[in-house]
């Protein structure tokens, strides 16, 4: 992944609409996992809609330090032709 803010931010608004796999340290030894489609990007965070059958809530945001810092992990999932 790119190493600064800004080509975070850039390369995450080219894959605007795209789906997206992302795995969040959420305390000690824990992650969660998570699918869904990347919706939005803002000034200092990203949106990404979350797949309803899989998950309780419908949207889950996320700034661009945490993928800097790898609090989150972002993977781009290819769709099946």
């Amino acid at each position: 992944m790119p190493t600064t803010l800004a080509t975070i931010k850039k390369s995450l608004e080219d894959r605007l609409g795209s789906p997206i796999m992302l795995v969040a340290q959420t305390g000690r030894k824990r992650q969660t996992q998570r699918k869904g489609i990347l919706t939005e990007t803002y000034p200092s965070v990203f949106v990404v809609d979350l797949d309803p059958e899989e998950n309780s809530f419908e949207r889950v945001s996320y700034s661009y330090s945490d993928v800097l810092t790898r609090t989150v992990e972002i993977e781009f999932l290819t769709e099946a032709v």
